[in-house]
C-alpha cells in the first residue's frame, strides 16, 4: 500500500482558491466515505484548516490519480482549476511533511501549535467515520509523538507567535492604546479564544463576542470580562466595534459592505480594523473599498508574523534533525510490513513439517518403540526436513556463482565467517 499526502496550503494557493476546496466539518465524515467507498482507496483522513486542505490516504497502487480526481470532483473544479496549486507527496515524503506540518514548521506562523489539536481532531473525525486503518493509525500515532518531543526538545513554541498574536500586533499598531476601544470577535473557536486572551492581556476595554451558539460565547466572553451575542445580533452592535476579528466555518460571508457601511456612518467616520482570519472568508472582499476601513485577511498577515521568529527559526533546524530521524523510524516500519506475507508463509511451512514429525513420532511411540530412540528420531527428521530446501537452493546459488544470495544467507541465518 502507497502513502499519498495530497492538497494545498498557504505556500501554494491564495485564499481564493483555499476557500473554494476548503471542507466544511460538517461534510467531512461523508467525503471520507465516498473517497473510501470504491476504488483503490483504502484509509484516508482529510485536514481542512484556514491555511491548508490536505487528504492523507493509504492507497493500494502507486498512483495519485484516484485521490486527484475525487478531490476535483468533490469540490466542482477542472484540472485547470485547482492543479496548479496542488502538491502530491508518496511514501517517505508524506511523513515527512505531516511531520513538518504537525511540528509547525509548515505553519504560516513557524512553530505555532493550533495545528496539533487541528491534526488531532481531523484524524479523530476518520476514526468515527472508519476511514482509518493500520497504515494511517501508526502514521498518525507516530506523528503526535514526534510532534511532542519536538515541542519537548527544541524551543519552537518559545515565542508568542501565531496568527491570533499577529491580529493582536495589528491591532496595537493601529490602536496604541487598547485600553480605550471595543473589540468584537466572531466566533467561539479555538483561535478566537487565542484573540480574546493576547487583546485581554494588552488591555482591550471592551469585548464582544458573536457566536452561532450563544452558550458557548457567553462561557468565553465570561473568562474575559467581556459579554456574548448571537450572529443576528451584529448589526445592533458592529458600531460600537473599532476593531473586529472574524473566525468561524461559516460557508457565507457574515460581514457584507452594507452592514459595515452602516456601522461607519453610525461611528460618524471613525476608523475600523477587520481582520478575517476564516477560510472561507468571513467579510466580503469589497468592504476593503470604504474609506475608513482597514481590512486584513490572513494572508496579509505574513509580514507581521515575521517579527519574533528569530529563536524559532534555531529551533527549526533542530526539529528538521528529529524529523529527519523520526522519517527513517516510520518507513522502516512501513517496509518491514513487507516481509510479513513471507514470514507468515515460512512460518506456515515450518510448522506443517512440525506436524508431520511430530505424527510419525507419536505412531512410533503408540507402537511401542523406544521413547529415546523416538527423541532421536524426531530431532534428525525435523532437522533435516527444515534445512533440505534451503541447502538445496544455495548449492544451485553456488553452481550459479549467485554470491549475492550467498551472503543474504550468511546475514539471514547469523552465521559466522570460518
Amino acid at each position: 500500500m502507497t502513502l499519498i499526502a495530497l492538497g494545498l496550503n498557504h505556500r501554494t494557493a491564495p485564499v481564493e482558491i483555499r476557500e473554494r476546496v476548503a471542507f466544511a466539518p460538517e461534510k467531512v465524515p461523508q467525503a471520507l466515505q465516498e473517497l473510501t467507498g470504491n476504488g483503490p482507496v483504502r484509509e484516508a483522513v482529510i485536514l481542512s484548516t484556514c491555511n491548508r486542505t490536505e487528504v492523507y490516504c493509504g492507497i493500494e497502487g502507486e498512483e495519485k490519480g484516484p485521490v486527484l480526481e475525487w478531490f476535483r470532483d468533490f469540490h466542482r473544479l477542472s484540472a485547470q482549476e485547482v492543479d496548479p496549486y496542488l502538491y502530491a507527496h508518496p511514501d517517505s515524503q508524506a511523513v515527512r511533511h505531516i511531520l513538518r506540518v504537525a511540528s509547525g514548521l509548515d505553519s504560516l506562523v513557524l512553530g505555532e501549535p493550533q495545528i496539533l489539536g487541528q491534526i488531532k481532531q481531523a484524524y479523530g473525525t476518520a476514526l468515527q467515520a472508519g476511514s482509518i486503518g493500520q497504515l494511517l493509525n501508526k502514521l498518525f500515532q507516530h506523528t503526535f509523538s514526534v510532534a511532542k518531543q519536538v515541542r519537548t526538545d527544541t524551543a519552537i513554541g518559545a515565542s508568542p507567535v501565531s496568527v491570533a498574536f499577529a491580529a493582536v500586533s495589528l491591532a496595537k499598531q493601529i490602536f496604541s492604546d487598547l485600553n480605550k476601544h471595543t473589540a468584537l470577535l466572531i466566533g467561539a473557536g479555538e483561535t478566537i479564544e487565542l484573540v480574546a486572551r493576547h487583546l485581554h492581556e494588552q488591555g482591550i476595554g471592551r469585548i464582544i463576542i458573536a457566536n452561532r451558539t450563544v452558550e458557548r460565547a457567553h462561557n468565553l466572553a465570561q473568562e474575559f470580562g467581556g459579554y456574548a451575542i448571537a450572529l443576528p445580533e451584529i448589526p445592533a452592535h458592529l458600531a460600537e466595534a473599532d476593531i473586529v476579528i472574524s473566525s468561524t466555518a461559516s460557508p457565507l460571508p457574515i460581514l457584507g459592505k452594507g452592514m459595515v457601511e452602516s456601522a461607519l456612518k453610525a461611528r460618524k467616520r471613525r476608523p475600523m480594523l477587520l481582520v478575517d482570519i476564516a477560510v472561507p472568508r468571513d467579510i466580503e472582499p469589497e468592504v476593503a473599498g470604504l474609506d475608513d476601513i482597514y481590512l486584513y485577511t490572513v494572508d496579509d498577515l505574513a509580514e507581521i508574523i515575521q517579527e519574533n521568529l528569530q529563536s524559532r527559526q534555531q529551533a527549526a533546524l533542530q526539529a528538521e534533525e528529529i524529523i529527519d530521524t523520526q522519517v527513517s523510524h516510520f518507513m522502516g516500519w512501513l517496509q518491514s510490513l513487507e516481509a510479513v506475507d513471507t514470514i507468515r508463509a515460512f512460518r506456515s511451512e515450518a510448522e506443517e513439517i512440525r506436524d508431520q514429525v511430530l505424527e510419525h513420532c507419536m505412531r512410533q511411540l503408540a507402537a511401542g518403540k523406544d521413547p529415546d530412540y523416538v527423541m532421536r528420531e524426531m530431532a534428525r527428521l525435523l532437522t533435516n526436513k527444515l534445512i533440505h530446501e534451503p541447502t538445496a537452493q544455495l548449492n544451485r546459488a553456488g553452481f550459479e556463482g549467485r554470491n549475492e544470495l550467498l551472503d543474504a544467507a550468511r546475514v539471514l541465518f547469523n552465521l559466522k565467517q570460518n
